[in-house]
């Protein structure tokens, strides 16, 4: 059984005060949420902060992105080494809007995830068409191509420590969210590219989670699906009360 993972991607939001109140907002209203994970990926300049929040608590720390070198002379970069150091223990990797608007590629994408795996940092590897695939009807195509990019050579035991995170492009900060059956069938695809490229044994065990307007109207019909084994959310995460809502979504009747 896939434990559930709600995770809160922050984006270029929050100055250090602000991440303060926020987890400190999270962290009265977060209860009893042993039968699921909760993770928060703040900015690089909020990570200590959030870091000496968290420590000892069940909000895991994540970072937004990394870099594939351990050190060196990449000016503005940041290492997985210093994501260990800061206590960080997830990272997002290939997020649409790197892809977009920092013109990262799958080569560059396969590179980080290797990167993080090499460190101990569990990647978040996100994927996803935009609505011009979608209306082509390549999104599946667009998809199970990014997949099968990033992970390429990859071992059974590597894939199995990663988190697949699908994000159609169009849903993103729009509003517009995958109906819950769309968003099922690219999750079972992509759970079935990842059985092919390990064991239908291993795929099973490895969270598949739903990105583009994740809100508190929708997460219980989301995460009611089969494949889907969480969120990676965007707005919503910046609120404590919207993502507590997220994060105490109501268990599917299975």
């Amino acid at each position: 059984m896939r434990t559930p993972l709600l995770a809160g991607n922050w984006k270029m939001y929050k100055t250090t005060g602000e991440a303060r109140e926020l987890v400190e907002g999270l962290l009265r209203g977060l209860g009893d949420v042993s039968d699921r994970r909760v993770l928060v990926c703040p900015p690089f300049t909020a990570l200590q902060t959030v870091r000496d929040l968290v420590q000892g608590t069940p909000i895991a720390l994540g970072a937004q992105d990394v870099y594939i070198e351990p050190q060196g002379a990449f000016t503005g970069a940041i290492s997985p080494v210093m994501l260990r150091d800061l206590g960080c223990s997830y990272v997002i990797v290939g997020h649409s809007e790197r892809r977009a608007i920092f013109g990262e590629g799958d080569e560059l994408i396969g590179k980080k995830v290797r990167a993080a795996l090499a460190h101990d940092l569990t990647p978040i590897l996100c994927v996803g068409e935009t609505k011009p695939q979608r209306d082509a009807g390549q999104a599946e195509t667009v998809v199970v191509a990014q997949v099968r990019a990033a992970l390429a050579g990859m071992t059974p035991e590597q894939i199995s420590r990663i988190v697949i995170a699908y994000e159609p492009v169009w849903a993103i900060g729009t509003g517009d969210t995958a109906t819950p059956e769309d968003a099922q069938a690219m999750h079972e695809t992509i759970r079935r590219i990842l059985g092919e490229m390990t064991s239908p044994n291993v795929a099973a065990t490895i969270n598949i989670l739903y990105g583009g307007s994740v809100r508190p109207d929708n997460i219980d019909d989301l995460i009611a699906q089969p494949d889907i084994d969480g969120a990676l959310v965007g707005g919503a995460s910046l609120k404590a009360d919207s993502f507590l809502r997220i994060v105490h979504f109501l268990p599917p009747q299975r």
